[in-house]
């Protein structure tokens, strides 16, 4: 299989580099197109008023992985990597793997689930993985998973675009359950900016804060079908599964219609255009 690796953490990230590694020693062709430095939390932001700049990094990766360095978000990696670096479009894109989770309402500022939509907003089904902790754990069981799942021939390549955002759980691979299909759920940080002084004596302010537990079922209230809110009810979300060590797979869309507030809204039930 074709595939193109990116990430946000930067060219020379362990996660990236198992990632690919792995890939290449299953067999597939790999291409890795990512930033030149960390990129964390970026969003799907471009470079649109300055030059993107890309070379090729010999020595980081095996002889047969061919690696570009580039001067963008991590979504510029992608769309350049599509639009001017690769000869042919790859089967797949995996973005990762992520040091920390993403999960919850993560995925809005991510890098790394940037990175695999622009992907699936070219027309080419997309993964991204994250390994839940910034301080502890191996990468090789994601790796291994991601590894397993493209090797699944009934499943990959994916008969139409989707992004899969995948976390795994940041322990040893025999205490990993399993993994299940999940929904997003609801994550909420108190966030703290750190008031500062530079040599100079001026002021600037370093946003730190920390993640707290999903406080709430992200279900909607508004426009859906009772029996709709019950099915989806039923699948657990991916911050609960992943307490559960299981390994979450949620996947993931760029349309962000508010679907139950527009049926709401168009057939009258929440009043808001005038007249």
């Amino acid at each position: 299989m074709n595939i193109l690796v990116s990430n946000d953490d930067g060219i020379f990230a362990l996660g990236i580099r198992t990632l690919a590694t792995a890939l290449a020693v299953a067999g597939h062709q790999v291409t890795v197109v990512c930033p030149d430095r960390e990129r964390s939390a970026t969003g799907h932001g471009l470079t649109m008023h300055k030059p993107i700049r890309a070379e090729i990094i010999e020595s980081v990766f095996r002889d047969d992985i061919l690696a570009w360095s580039c001067s963008g978000t991590p979504a510029d990696c992608v769309k350049l990597a599509l639009g001017a670096l690769m000869a042919t479009p790859p089967d797949v894109v995996v973005s990762g793997i992520n040091h920390g989770a993403n999960l919850g309402t993560d995925v809005v500022y991510s890098g790394t689930v940037s990175a695999a939509m622009e992907g699936v907003m070219e027309g080419i089904p997309a993964i991204a993985v994250s390994l839940t902790s910034f301080t502890q754990g191996s990468f090789a069981p994601a790796a291994d998973f991601i590894c397993d799942l493209l090797a699944d021939r009934d499943r990959f390549p994916l008969a139409a675009p989707m992004l899969l955002n995948i976390n795994v759980p940041a322990v040893a691979a025999a205490e990993i359950k399993g993994a299940k299909i999940t929904r997003q759920g609801i994550r909420r940080y108190f966030d703290q900016f750190e008031k500062r002084l530079d040599p100079r004596g001026k002021t600037y302010y370093w946003l730190a804060g920390e993640a707290v537990e999903e406080l709430e079922d992200p279900l909607p209230s508004q426009g859906w079908p009772v029996d709709l809110q019950t099915s989806l009810g039923a699948i657990p979300t991916d911050m609960q599964t992943i307490r559960d060590r299981y390994i979450s797979i949620t996947p993931l869309q760029y349309n962000l219609t508010a679907v139950g507030d527009l049926l709401d809204l168009a057939q009258g039930r929440r009043p808001l255009l005038p007249g």
